[in-house]
């Protein structure tokens, strides 16, 4: 009678004590792996000490610009403001986008001669930056169109001498301060100062496209408003080299103001042109009017006019001199006009010296800081750009109110003039009576006071100019000169953590990985949520070839395991004191069914149970090599076949008195033939009145059906799953197996229990009963691979 499957029940509370468990289990599988571990780890740590001792520290360079944003201050006035012209808000983002244009990079590259490098080579991957340092000077006096970014090496011989490693490796001798000419162009290397500090030293010198030195710089440097509420822009780069850096943001700043001043100063500077050539012609015709007086005066003996002459003279030149400054503004305003009938919107707003007109004044003002905008605008973004719609749009409506304006001032101007001329035609018609001499001197004395009255006009605009030129300012102040920080790159902190982080990152996603990839059961909570069947045991991983894991000299864990095994068996048979048949099977091969039958068997014979192993896995038997059992000796296909009694086909096993072995014999072409004939039924009953248990060491039960046959001569059936080997699909079989009753009294047996490699199982290795025996070399070797 078979008794009731054993269920466990814990004895421990395990609601504080099941996350700890599976803690340790997840540690002691992965800890299992340690050899990998190690070896990552040891690559990533020196990787980061190669690469912290190859890199060059990277330094982050900062500059702050205070800019006069339009939108931030537009009441802000300076004290010069009423003289300079050009003293206008910007919009700070236009400022950004002129601070990080490539004309600005190529300009602070070619004043600094960035696309010329020179570094000491120290050895491997080793160099020494000697910006401001270098011991040569090389000038490219004729470009070619080539250059050598990969770098020139020299060997400095001596203060005259120098060795070029040519492209074939040959060392060819140089002089310095002499012309070569090579594919680079024609180019000449001048001693500095610092060149005894070098002999018999390597130089690499880099000869790069200045162009995209400009690019990447202009890519490297940073321009951003970190506050928007502020106008303060923070300019930043990261350089190998700190004081190149600070250079670089420096003469960012300088070439931005300079670009600056300049066009402020353009307009200016053509206007005094402008007003010393007209000053250049009147002084001649002026001293030549003079001269005519003094000439006039001599030949006619005149010496001075009556006093109505002199009236008529005083208000002729004064209305002159109304007519001229009239005159002038009326040029000045269709000067204006013309500009502002342009259909372009290029070119810079005209002057409006003389014109006192605070509205016009102020619109023409408007309009310059708008083409100005528009023109730094365009140096760095394209014309098909949205921005330039706004702007565009404001430079129109600008315009159409400097129309109106100017309409207003030219009528009023012409009106004027007009008057003006009227009152000439009086003084002229007053003076008929005059005598002749007089009024042909007072029509030279009026042509020298229009000179001179021009003259002085002049010279006097030349002089509020010069002092608008003069006084010309950048509205930007620099908040903060270019400074270094300390190296933030590389950070041996960072580089050591993130190596210890790959080190173990990496081994545990790849163990994590391939477990997920292989789908292998692992652990039994894994059988339990599949399958409703008990497990009646666990055997630890057995790491010696010899599969006779029992004997009477060595206790071992295996041992341990097949003793509770053993006792389990009892249980079940309860009170079957002889003829207890056990069937073991598994789903595929491989899975350790044999070993555990022979064990079992072995077990059972310990304490003197009289047992006998049954090899009827008739198409890959192997309990015959577990005993060391001939192959082709008669056995259970020759007994069914009806040629040879019982007794012929017994052989003791010769590991244990009590314990015989019947291999399966003659091989068969149909094993599932074989097993259903009636005679194997009588086999069993025979043996079940000659031995206390009769183990049946069967094919596996997923391939072939041989099991299913075994089934109705057997009592109980272990079916095996190895730990790490067994697939999870093989747990919908087993269900299967089970809901249909195929196999009798079925339990589950786990088996190959490798808790450090697994995570899962006891920890054998401590066993109080464990007393294994050191591995040897070979072992070891195996059991160090196993754990990659």
């Amino acid at each position: 009678m078979i008794a009731q499957s054993i269920h466990y029940k814990e004895s421990r509370p395990r609601a504080k004590v099941l996350e700890f468990v599976n803690l340790k289990d997840l540690f002691s599988k992965y800890l299992f792996h340690w050899p990998l571990f190690f070896i990552v780890l040891s690559m990533a740590l020196l990787a980061a000490i190669f690469y912290t001792k190859v890199s060059k520290p990277t330094y982050e360079i900062k500059a702050t610009l205070l800019i006069k944003d339009q939108k931030k201050a537009p009441d802000q006035q300076s004290a010069l403001h009423e003289i300079d012209m050009y003293n206008s808000s910007k919009i700070v983002e236009n400022e950004i986008e002129i601070l990080s244009s490539k004309k600005l990079s190529q300009e602070v590259v070619n004043d600094l001669r960035l696309w010329i490098g020179y570094e000491k080579v120290n050895g491997f991957m080793s160099s020494t930056d000697l910006y401001k340092a270098s011991p040569v000077n090389f000038n490219l006096l004729g470009a070619s169109g080539n250059y050598a970014p990969e770098g020139l090496d020299i060997v400095i011989k001596n203060d005259k001498t120098f060795l070029l490693k040519m492209p074939s490796g040959e060392l060819k001798e140089m002089g310095f301060s002499k012309n070569y000419t090579t594919e680079l162009g024609e180019w000449r290397l001048d001693a500095t100062n610092n060149l005894n500090q070098y002999i018999n030293s390597t130089i690499k010198i880099k000869v790069m496209d200045p162009d995209q030195v400009a690019i990447q710089y202009q890519k490297g440097i940073n321009v951003i408003l970190p506050n928007k509420l502020a106008a303060a822009i923070d300019l930043s780069l990261n350089d190998t080299n700190a004081e190149r850096g600070k250079d670089v943001l420096n003469r960012l700043i300088y070439h931005y103001n300079l670009a600056e001043a300049v066009e402020k100063n353009r307009e200016t500077k053509s206007t005094l042109d402008f007003l010393d050539r007209r000053l250049a012609s009147l002084t001649g015709d002026l001293t030549n009017a003079e001269k005519g007086i003094e000439d006039f005066k001599s030949t006619r003996g005149l010496t001075d006019l009556s006093s109505d002459s002199k009236i008529s003279l005083e208000n002729m030149q004064a209305n002159d001199l109304k007519l001229m400054e009239v005159n002038i503004q009326l040029n000045v305003i269709e000067g204006v006009e013309r500009y502002v009938n342009s259909p372009q919107n290029q070119g810079k707003a005209p002057a409006t010296s003389g014109i006192t007109d605070a509205a016009l004044s102020s619109s023409i003002e408007k309009l310059s800081v708008l083409q100005l905008q528009r023109e730094k605008l365009l140096a760095t973004t394209p014309e098909t750009n949205p921005d330039f719609e706004a702007i565009n749009r404001q430079i129109s409506s600008t315009k159409m109110a400097i129309k109106e304006i100017v309409e207003n001032i030219k009528s009023a101007l012409l009106i004027t003039r007009s008057k003006l001329q009227t009152f000439n035609s009086r003084f002229e018609s007053s003076i008929k009576n005059v005598p002749v001499d007089e009024r042909q001197f007072i029509s030279i004395k009026r042509q020298q006071a229009i000179k001179e009255s021009s003259y002085n006009y002049l010279l006097q605009k030349k002089e509020e100019v010069s002092l608008k030129y003069a006084a010309t300012l950048t509205d930007d102040r620099i908040v903060d000169q270019a400074y270094a920080n300390q190296a933030k790159f590389p950070q041996k902190p960072i580089a050591f953590a993130l190596a210890l982080f790959i080190g173990l990152a990496l081994p545990t996603g790849l163990i994590y990985g391939r477990d997920v990839l292989k789908n292998k059961i692992t652990t039994i909570k894994q059988i339990k949520d599949e399958v409703n069947v008990p497990v009646i045991g666990e055997i630890p991983y057995y790491r010696s070839k010899n599969a006779i894991a029992i004997n009477d000299f060595d206790i071992n864990s295996t041992t341990e395991q097949f003793r509770a095994l053993r006792t389990k068996l009892h249980y079940l048979f309860a009170e079957q004191k002889k003829g207890r048949v056990t069937m073991v099977t598994s789903s595929i091969g491989g899975e350790g069914k044999s070993f555990i039958s022979a064990n079992l068997a072995l077990s059972l014979a310990h304490i003197g149970k009289k047992t006998v192993v049954l090899e009827l896995d008739l198409r890959k038997p192997k309990i015959a090599d577990i005993f060391s059992i001939d192959k082709q000796s008669i056995g259970i296909t020759d007994f069914l076949t009806g040629n040879v009694p019982l007794k012929n086909i017994i052989k003791t096993s010769g590991t244990n008195t009590n314990l015989d072995v019947i291999t399966c014999g003659t091989e068969v072409k149909s094993p599932a033939e074989m097993l259903e004939k009636e005679e194997l039924k009588d086999l069993i009953d025979q043996l079940k009145l000659m031995y206390d248990d009769i183990i049946i060491d069967t094919a596996p039960a997923h391939l072939v059906p041989d099991a299913m046959i075994l089934g109705r001569v057997t009592d109980i059936t272990l079916y095996v799953i190895r730990q790490g080997f067994t697939g999870k699909s093989e747990l919908s079989f087993i269900s299967t197996l089970a809901e249909e009753k195929q196999l009798p009294e079925l339990h589950i047996l786990f088996n190959g229990i490798n808790k450090a490699k697994y995570g899962y199982g006891y920890d054998y290795s401590n066993n109080y009963y464990n007393t294994e025996k050191g591995a040897g070399v070979l072992s070891i070797f195996q059991d160090f691979k196993s754990r990659f």
